[in-house]
């Protein structure tokens, strides 16, 4: 029996978000200021006030998304948990992946913000908005779904960006492409194939530039090899160099985020429990429809700090 630690990715930030850890701990009120510090504004502000379609950005969004988590995280730590002792391995979907690294303590707090601020900054400015989309396609085989990609990508770019799981893939690339895998994946008999309100294609081969941009910066951070295995997004296996760990965040970039693949990984490799760090629920409704047979935990504020803490 062992356990992992997940931290979710984009769509699962809500405005007000943390504000119960801030109010309830010095040590989750200490992350926000230190993001603050590191970005040179106040995120916390937008992250407890909104509004929304601020907080929603892609730059804001990512580091946001990681200061919960690693608010949640830095309590945990304060009042005895050590990472090594207790977990077998880390991982996050998308940008959660460098929540993992940060809670693993791979980067520091205020590196991972800047590094997120970057990749937000550079994902948004790869493609000119309304030029890339993104689509969920729900009850298709993958295969059927890459052939779908692969007749539509003809001279242009469309492929699988995430393998959530319980049927759902997402498909991205440049929008005509996607408009017409998205009907093509409809005549193979998909149940939805539903356009999703994302401001650039994600994971896609059009992020190629915002991936340089990535490489650039990750060269310029200091490394340490976690103090748990982080499982790669686009590898499904798990990493403790630091340096190959480098590699495979710039290949996320561009590369698909095997969720399905990666719960799978645990229930293969004897995890019991996966514990999502941070807000929302979104990745342990995933895991739910993925494998059952492992059970799912949310430790996003102090009642759930406090019931982890006695168990």
């Amino acid at each position: 029996m062992s356990i992992a630690f997940t931290f979710p990715g984009q769509g699962s930030q809500a405005v007000g978000m943390g504000k119960d850890l801030a109010d309830a701990f010095p040590e989750a009120r200490a992350v926000f200021e230190e993001v603050d510090e590191a970005l040179g504004e106040k995120l916390s502000r937008t992250i407890w006030e909104g509004p929304e379609e601020t907080l929603t950005l892609t730059a804001n969004a990512q580091p946001a998304l990681m200061a919960v988590s690693l608010a949640a995280m830095r309590v945990l730590e304060a009042r005895g948990l050590v990472l090594k002792d207790k977990i077998a391995y880390v991982a996050g979907h998308s940008l959660g992946e460098y929540s993992a690294l940060a809670a693993a303590g791979t980067f520091s707090v205020a590196d991972t913000a800047r590094l997120l601020r970057i990749r937000g900054n550079a994902m948004q400015a790869a493609v000119p908005v309304g030029e890339g989309a993104m689509a969920a396609i729900i009850g298709l085989e993958q295969a059927d779904v890459e052939a779908a990609c692969a007749e539509a990508a003809v001279g242009s770019v469309c492929q699988i960006a995430n393998d959530n799981g319980g049927g759902q893939l997402v498909i991205s690339g440049a929008r005509p492409a996607v408009e017409h895998a998205a009907r093509l994946c409809t005549e193979k008999g998909a149940r939805r194939a539903l356009m999703l309100p994302v401001s650039a294609p994600f994971h896609s081969a059009l992020m190629r530039p915002a991936a340089d941009a990535m490489r650039e910066a990750l060269a310029g951070v200091k490394k340490h090899a976690p103090a748990v295995p982080v499982v790669a997004n686009v590898t499904v296996s798990p990493l403790t160099d630091p340096d190959e760990i480098a590699a495979r965040l710039v290949e996320q970039v561009t590369g698909r985020v095997r969720w399905r693949e990666t719960v799978e990984w645990f229930a293969a490799n004897g995890v019991t429990t996966l514990y999502e760090i941070g807000a929302g629920k979104v990745l342990s409704g995933l895991a739910r429809r993925i494998d059952r047979t492992v059970a799912t935990v949310n430790v996003g504020g102090p009642a759930d700090i406090e019931a982890f803490l006695s168990e």
